[in-house]
């Protein structure tokens, strides 16, 4: 047996396991730290048989993440036995005096993710190139067309957010987020050129439309994991940390936030992260969305302009923590050009639709 981890307490754990969790096992524990992350820790848990993965909070965890870690439990749970590509999970346990914090066992996803590096999100061979680049964001989709189709309340997640108005209160929620960097990292509140303009036409233009579901909140390649052998398949979506009840569209838009558009051919955003040139364009992926789901489409530019509001506010504390000195000028650049690129184009969006 490895050595114990400063994380858990393996007699009691076991004990946990044993009554838990019977599919890990029933071995000597074999604990492997895996991921030692700010947000969350993942270990690695092993009796002899199928490998699992524990997630539960740091030894110091940031505030509301015991919280996170039990909502991301309750939606894997929630979803087991769906058609949604997720980690199973076998068991989660909100009593500290386990392991010291909450924490819950999911499934080994097998696949791979797409990594970030040199301010690109790069692809795994052979999806990095055509003809199969292409395959992954119609895989990402089916992820999506699997969750939007899901009855969130048949699942008993009536109280897993507020649907209730959602889209009125989006505008609010990320400007508050935005305006409270001053604060915490003592930074001058910048004006951003298309800000202002964004703002106020998200706030005058709500569409009917909206249609509560579940929504993952942060989709992207880096955050699902693939078939290694071609053609592409979603095996899972992971990190659900901001999933709650929204409107799915939210997530479509988010993932084609940066993707190339129709109506501006030959354009690749500057704000795209992928290697779009070899991928579908928004009204590809649009129409696979709306086959699967029955969703109409009319409403989608204002979805596209919320994910680039909602985008542009959440990545500006990169450029705040730079200013600050927390991190490098390099990265205060990089997301300088992300934020920026999110207001600008959606400034060309709203001038093309009125």
């Amino acid at each position: 047996m490895a050595e114990p981890l400063p994380l858990l307490d393996i007699a009691r754990l076991t004990a946990w396991l044993d009554a838990n969790v019977p599919e890990l096992g029933n071995g000597p524990l074999d604990a492997k730290m895996i991921h030692g992350g700010t947000s969350n820790v993942i270990i690695s848990l092993n009796r002899g048989g199928q490998t699992m993965m524990m997630r539960r909070p740091p030894a110091v965890p940031p505030p509301g993440s015991e919280k996170s870690v039990m909502r991301e439990a309750r939606i894997l749970g929630a979803l087991n036995g769906t058609a949604v590509p997720h980690p199973h999970c076998f068991g989660s346990c909100a009593d500290t005096s386990v392991i010291g914090a909450p924490f819950y066992v999911m499934q080994q996803c097998n696949g791979w993710a797409a990594e970030l590096r040199d301010g690109k999100i790069h692809d795994r061979a052979p999806f990095d190139q055509p003809p199969h680049a292409a395959e992954i964001p119609f895989a990402m989709v089916d992820g999506l067309i699997a969750l939007a189709n899901v009855d969130y309340k048949a699942l008993g997640l009536d109280d897993f957010g507020k649907p209730d108005n959602f889209l009125e209160r989006q505008v609010d929620r990320w400007e508050g987020q935005i305006k409270s960097y001053q604060q915490l990292y003592d930074y001058e509140w910048r004006e951003i050129p298309g800000y202002a303009l964004l703002r106020d036409w998200l706030r005058a233009n709500i569409p009917a439309s909206f249609k509560a579901g579940i929504i993952h909140g942060d989709v992207g390649t880096p955050n699902a994991l693939f078939t290694f052998e071609a053609p592409a398949r979603l095996t899972a979506l992971i990190d659900w940390e901001l999933s709650t009840i929204g409107d799915p569209l939210l997530d479509l838009a988010w993932f084609c936030n940066g993707i190339r558009d129709d109506r501006f051919p030959g354009h690749i955003p500057e704000k795209a992260l992928y290697n779009v040139a070899d991928w579908p364009t928004r009204q590809e992926l649009m129409a696979h969305y709306a086959a699967g789901t029955g969703r109409d489409m009319a409403d989608f530019d204002y979805y596209l302009l919320l994910a680039m509001f909602k985008g542009g506010c959440i990545l500006e504390y990169k450029v705040a923590q730079a200013a600050k000195g927390i991190l490098s000028k390099e990265t205060g650049i990089l997301f300088d050009r992300l934020v920026r690129g999110n207001f600008a184009e959606a400034e060309k969006l709203i001038r093309l639709i009125g």
